[in-house]
């Protein structure tokens, strides 16, 4: 409670002070000036909103997964590490990023940021911009688009080799009556089973019914009644999917179409009115949400993979392409209200049940390496927090849709600088759900069941009791067990602080609380995904965005400006691309390659807001953004140096072993070229900026640039 006070006062402060001296002196905030918004103003792109409308859909667009995972998976150093970057790298550096970039957009005419280089730095740079905006975006939502699927559309957990599953007696003398069936392929695996594998050295029991898609290869009765069973192959669970969390997404989308046309056409300007409708459907729709499994329209929502990725594609598709008032915008600015009122709803039950943080503040035993990150704090730490702290792909959104949408240029330090308080707020959220989870449970959660062993040792000297997971596994009715990536563990940690508010306020019966676990984790779970998929929107869009600002160079009719089929063609092309990417069997090497690439673009993005800075006459403030980028570009290029010297060693390896692995070795090259080229991206456009605010070339006078002229 006291650490979560603290945080709060440290951001108020920020940004009562920092902002407002932003705003006044280095951005030259001035409502008197026309937006882009209201100046091309054509109901399609180009559209005045409402600021808190505004900030809704822009703290919901850049609102992705890294403020909630990256957190979770940083406590394997202690909480202090994490939460202190956190804190401090949103107020001075990822909250600076958002509204300069936002604060410049609105100066050129809510162009791109690789527009935006292209007029105040450069062809060069301009190009190297674009391309790594391109590669860098499409990345972006391959990865988030991955979490949502492994959220909504389930997922397989492979357990090591020759795991075995025994059943004990069912009572004395007696022997189980067929507790494992078979049908079309799929092996049922009754509760009560323990899986037990590394030549029973590990172990894991279950306590509910589950399916593998491996058949039975033979089974023994062991000394005293119970049943040995192995399988055919490496044993593979398969978790269904979460039919609550998709019914209350698909739901969201009639709903902001029904709120979209209320606020625009059926009573114009009725803000209040048009949320507080959409507030309560979207509550309804989340109850009604819990009702689904279990019912007959269960499997109507209970959806494989493919079937998300193809749903996700056709509902990216249709919101990039329809007017930004009809779909996007209301649905992003619902989203809002269960993403802001869950993180408030947290926010106050960490303050009202005042959780024990059992994680140690600096965890000293995993320093150089452990289950959840491999590598060393430095600089580790910096790249998997990511978007808690700082986010290049805020400098897409803030140079994308937002702009576009400002009435006022004031509004742009509410929207740009306060939502992404809000969004280092739920890093800290995330790392105190994390963290005041029992140590055990965190590591059992978050550690392949493989790599174990391996571990072993050091759970014991840190007091990790990984076996005892039980409690929570029977609440949630679900294995947690071995559920790497951190999700699961931030669904079982908000639950943690739930049943906190619960016992504090609520009743003490341990039946009732029991019985409240599912609701709460499947409900973090849908919460999740709903955080991550809302970007997955925004980011289609601004992808075509930019594509049609290069494609309208060639043709105008496939520019911004050029229509519906321009629209479409741009559309379809990152539609598909970042579905390839999803599908690809490489993608662990991309998905790798995320938290490198989205820092290096904001280091891009804080150096091109700093030649802008330099080409208005703003010289004396390049330290705003001198100093951000300046830290984020060395934690970023030794985290790319690191992984590449990796990649070389693992090739290396490859070349001299006696039985080389092709998907490997295909794995390093790729990861290996895509570190590369975002490397020599970066460079390219850090060094045409450097010339260029040292004042080279001396012709290049960029459109706008005479804001030199404006009063403070």
């Amino acid at each position: 409670m006291p650490l979560l006070i603290g945080v709060l006062c440290v951001m108020a402060i920020a940004y009562r002070f920092y902002s407002a001296f932003l705003a006044a002196r280095v951005a030259t905030l001035d409502d008197l000036r026309t937006t882009p918004a209201v100046e091309f103003n054509d109901g399609q792109n180009f559209h005045p909103t409402n600021k808190w409308v505004l900030f809704g859909h822009h703290f919901a667009a850049i609102s992705g997964a890294g403020p909630l995972i990256g957190p979770v998976l940083a406590a394997q150093f202690g909480y202090l590490p994490g939460l202190l970057w956190i804190v401090i790298g949103v107020c001075l550096a990822g909250a600076v990023q958002d509204f300069l970039v936002l604060s410049m957009s609105l100066r050129r005419g809510g162009r791109s940021l690789a527009q935006i280089a292209f007029s105040d730095v450069g062809k060069v740079a301009g190009v190297a911009s674009t391309v790594a905006i391109l590669f860098i975006l499409i990345i972006a939502l391959a990865g988030l688009g991955k979490v949502v699927v492994k959220a909504l559309g389930g997922e397989e957990v492979k357990y090591p080799e020759q795991t075995k599953i025994v059943y004990p007696p069912s009572s004395p003398g007696t022997l189980n009556i067929d507790p494992v069936r078979e049908a079309d392929g799929i092996t049922w695996v009754d509760h009560g089973a323990t899986l037990i594998w590394n030549d029973g050295k590990s172990s894991l029991k279950v306590n509910e019914d589950f399916k593998v898609k491996n058949a039975v290869q033979s089974f023994n009765i062991l000394p005293g009644g119970g049943q040995e069973y192995t399988f055919k192959g490496q044993l593979v669970r398969l978790v269904p999917g979460s039919s609550w969390g998709t019914f209350t997404i698909a739901m969201t989308i009639p709903i902001a179409l029904f709120v979209g046309l209320y606020m625009y056409k059926l009573r114009p300007g009725r803000v209040v009115e048009a949320s507080l409708i959409g507030a309560v459907l979207t509550l309804v729709a989340t109850v009604v949400g819990g009702m689904i499994p279990g019912s007959p329209l269960e499997p109507f929502f209970n959806m494989k993979d493919t079937t998300v990725i193809w749903a996700m594609a056709i509902y990216g598709f249709i919101a990039s392409v329809l007017p930004v008032w009809v779909l996007l915008c209301p649905r992003d600015y619902l989203s809002s209200f269960l993403k802001i009122g869950t993180i408030a709803l947290l926010v106050g039950g960490v303050i009202i049940a005042n959780p024990k943080m059992e994680a140690p503040a600096i965890n000293h035993t995993f320093l150089t390496g452990g289950p959840t990150v491999p590598g060393n704090i430095f600089p580790f730490l910096f790249i998997t927090v990511m978007c808690g702290s700082i986010s290049g792909f805020h400098a897409l959104v803030s140079s994308g849709t937002t702009p576009k949408m400002v009435k006022k240029e004031k509004d742009a330090r509410m929207i740009g600088y306060g939502a992404m308080l809000i969004e280092g707020l739920v890093g800290v959220v995330a790392m105190i759900a994390a963290a005041t989870l029992p140590v055990g449970d965190y590591y059992a959660m978050n550690t392949d069941l493989a790599k174990v062993p391996a571990y072993h040792d050091k759970f014991v000297s840190i007091g990790a009791d990984i076996d005892n997971l039980n409690v929570y596994e029977s609440r949630t009715q679900e294995s947690l067990r071995g559920r790497t990536g951190g999700a699961v563990t931030l669904a079982v940690g908000m639950a943690h602080i739930f049943d906190g508010i619960a016992r504090k306020v609520g009743t003490s019966a341990e039946a009732t609380l029991s019985k409240l676990w599912k609701y709460w984790y499947h409900f973090a779970i849908m919460f999740e995904a709903l955080f991550i998929l809302t970007t997955i929107d925004t980011g289609t869009r601004i992808g075509r965005f930019l594509l049609q600002e290069v494609l309208g160079k060639a043709h105008p009719s496939l520019g911004i400006k050029g229509g519906w089929f321009g629209a479409v063609f741009a559309t379809t092309v990152i539609v598909a691309g970042w579905c390839y990417f999803i599908n690809a069997n490489n993608f662990a090497a991309i998905w790798a390659m995320f938290g490198v690439a989205n820092q290096m673009l904001a280091v891009i993005a804080l150096a091109i807001v700093s030649v802008y800075l330099a080409n208005s006459g703003k010289r004396a403030y390049l330290w705003v953004t001198g100093g951000p980028m300046i830290v984020v570009a060395t934690t970023t290029s030794t985290a790319a140096i690191r992984i590449l010297i990796g990649q070389w060693d693992t090739l290396v390896a490859q070349w001299n072993s006696a039985t080389p692995s092709w998907p490997v070795q295909l794995n390093a090259m790729i990861t290996g070229s895509l570190l590369l080229l975002i490397l020599g991206c970066g460079l390219v456009v850090i060094a045409a900026c450097a010339m260029r605010i040292l004042g080279w070339p001396p012709n290049l006078v960029p459109q706008g640039a005479a804001e030199s002229l404006e009063v403070d």
